[in-house]
């Protein structure tokens, strides 16, 4: 994996962003953004969705829906390439995400509205996982790293936008209209995607879908989500644990099975895929964290609730940012320190802002919690990029598979920071520390998945 970062010096951005790159990655890069977008546009839409059309007994349902959406899609990313083509599996996933966004816009009730969220997030999967794997065939290899950090920053950059565009358009009293522009976005897109992206290859071989993994992936991920709004520590444990074992299933039946959704060498003995996918997905574990921290801003630190909403994207600006910097590295003993400073930077953000965390704190304290979670967000920035490029050495179904591995792992990092959050309750501060420790106790795991990572000269000795 490690022959591909060996080159002797960093492309430049202009490179990427020059006239020969720019419409295929802004396509790309465009695609997982609108999806990222959408994962909290919605729940900043909702209290004025439930106020015009009710049936506010469906709230919940709106983040796990879109979810549970996106991880499926995500899974069939690899055979709808081979079906369409790069062309038409790119304009299969921004036409879904168009008819979701106008069904979403023009709902007259909150069923239709929910249904509308599903084929957006059908058509955000596709988007999502389309990023990472077509970029092997829109770039050249050298450019690869680059498009991986800015394919993931996407990410970073929609969990800032999401809530406050969504609580502009509140604001207003037009949430119909943040789902129309939405679709515009999503028809712009799709309109220059035959111009600026190869077709790829295409077969008309019928690829069988892994019907079993596909049932386990999906059941775990609506356990997980269903969880993280369910009453009671108990009860949450007790489905995030189902969840749990539904994946442990997913993993036994794959190796026995040649229809999975994870590349048959994610499971070999000795394969470094496995270790590069534990090490993403506790990484973007941690991100859930951000749901929380404006809660947490105004109730501890007595912060109005727009500069609340600000300082909880911190972790997503730390994230963003770190990427850029951190996709100049090409030599593998630097790429390797990366790999592991990330997860020692997320696990000591979040460990030391729990021990910053006070009743009542004062704005001095409050403004420190800032640098900490930026801090945070870089350590997920520092090794994403770098942990994606070493996915897609592996092929396409490879590349594509970590947007399923980022979706899934956002889903029970939303599970489990439920559950810590409620072990705390009726004190905030106790579920702040909670959740924080927790936290930085699991994204510390990390360090050990990631130290598996060897170097790609001692895996050839």
């Amino acid at each position: 994996m490690g022959d591909l970062q060996e080159l002797s010096s960093p492309p430049r951005w202009r490179e990427l962003l020059g006239a020969g790159h720019l419409g295929a990655v802004t396509v790309l890069a465009g695609g997982i953004l609108v999806g990222a977008v959408n994962i909290y546009l919605a729940s900043s839409l909702l209290p004025t969705a439930v106020a015009e059309l009710g049936g506010a007994g469906f709230y919940a349902w709106n983040m796990t829906i879109y979810l549970v959406a996106m991880v499926v899609a995500t899974m069939l990313v690899s055979r709808v390439l081979a079906r369409w083509g790069n062309v038409g599996a790119y304009l299969a996933g921004f036409g879904l995400f168009l008819v979701g966004s106008l069904v979403c816009a023009l709902g007259p009730a909150m069923p239709v509205l929910l249904v509308g969220r599903g084929v957006q997030g059908i058509g955000a999967g596709l988007l999502s996982g389309l990023g990472f794997a077509v970029i092997r065939s829109a770039l050249p290899a050298r450019l690869w790293t680059r498009g991986n950090a800015l394919m993931s920053a996407m990410y970073g950059v929609g969990n800032f936008v999401g809530p406050a565009l969504g609580g502009l358009f509140s604001q207003f009293g037009s949430w119909r209209l943040a789902f129309v522009v939405m679709a515009i976005f999503g028809a712009v897109f799709g309109a220059i995607v035959p111009r600026v992206l190869p077709r790829g290859e295409r077969t008309d071989t019928r690829v069988p879908i892994p019907a079993i993994s596909l049932a386990l992936v999906t059941a775990a991920t609506v356990a997980v989500s269903v969880a993280s709004v369910l009453p009671g520590t108990p009860t949450k444990i007790g489905v995030v644990s189902i969840g749990l074992l539904l994946l442990a299933g997913l993993v036994v039946h794959e190796r026995q099975s040649s229809q999975r959704v994870f590349p048959r060498s994610a499971y070999q003995p000795g394969s470094p895929l496995k270790w590069v996918y534990l090490t993403l997905g506790l990484l973007a574990f941690g991100v859930a964290v951000e749901s929380f921290l404006p809660l947490f801003g105004q109730r501890l630190g007595g912060l109005a609730p727009l500069a609340a909403g600000f300082f909880g994207a911190a972790i997503s600006l730390g994230w963003s940012t770190a990427q850029i910097v951190s996709s100049s590295a090409v030599h593998e003993r630097v790429i390797r320190r990366l790999r592991m400073l990330g997860p020692i930077l997320l696990a000591s953000g979040f460990l030391i802002l729990g021990l910053l965390q006070r009743e009542d704190a004062p704005l001095w304290l409050v403004i420190t919690w800032v640098p900490v979670l930026f801090l945070a967000g870089c350590g997920i920035g520092v090794a994403y990029p770098h942990l994606s490029v070493a996915a897609m050495a592996d092929g396409q179904q490879a590349a594509a598979a970590v947007a399923t591995v980022t979706t899934l792992s956002t889903a029970f990092g939303t599970a489990v920071a439920g559950v810590l959050i409620n072990m705390g309750e009726p004190a905030l501060l106790d579920s702040a520390r909670y959740l924080l420790f927790g936290f930085a106790v699991v994204c510390a795991l990390g360090v050990v998945t990631s130290s598996r990572l060897r170097p790609a000269s001692e895996r050839r000795q």
